[in-house]
């Protein structure tokens, strides 16, 4: 993959999650684990954000959202921080190693981790949200709403539109 692909496979996350946003905004009825959900894969969006730029990991908790739209707001944000490393980062930089401050976390489990690299960790970036979009979706089928469709060949299809937050952004 080239740094163009990774900037795509950014794009196509944004897309998606503001359209998941959105169905979670207008669903009628709501699920006590959507917001963990949420919170969990923007939380990771945010912690490898973070491991990439080289600063402090800072994950406010679940509990610190007083609703969801906050929490809405909140993931939002990260879309606002990240075109200053995707619009920037080049080749050279996606093959250099990324240390993870969890890494002896992974360690007790799987053994010692093996080095990824900057590109790595975006493709894993975009597949972890991907996955846990997809259970979000499932559960709001399971609510009776109508998930959208994120697939990021419908994003191509689509000729790339941009992401809607109207529904985060309005109050």
């Amino acid at each position: 993959m080239n740094v163009n692909d990774y900037r795509g496979l950014l794009l196509h996350m944004e897309w998606a999650d503001a359209l998941v946003w959105r169905a979670v905004l207008c669903a009628p009825e709501q699920d006590d684990s959507i917001p963990g959900r949420l919170h969990h894969f923007h939380s990771t969006q945010w912690a490898y954000l973070q491991v990439l730029q080289r600063q402090p990991l800072k994950i406010p908790d679940l509990g610190s959202f007083p609703d969801l739209k906050s929490l809405a707001r909140w993931a939002r944000g990260f879309y606002g921080e990240l075109p200053a490393y995707r619009d920037c980062v080049d080749e050279a930089q996606l093959s250099r190693s990324v240390e993870f401050p969890w890494a002896a976390q992974l360690a007790e489990r799987m053994g010692t981790p093996a080095p990824a690299t900057a590109g790595e960790c975006l493709l894993q970036l975009a597949l972890h949200t991907a996955y846990h979009r997809g259970q979000v979706a499932t559960r709001l089928r399971e609510r009776g709403a109508q998930p959208p469709l994120t697939d990021f060949i419908a994003w191509i299809w689509m000729r790339r539109p941009a992401p809607d937050w109207a529904s985060v952004d309005a109050d």
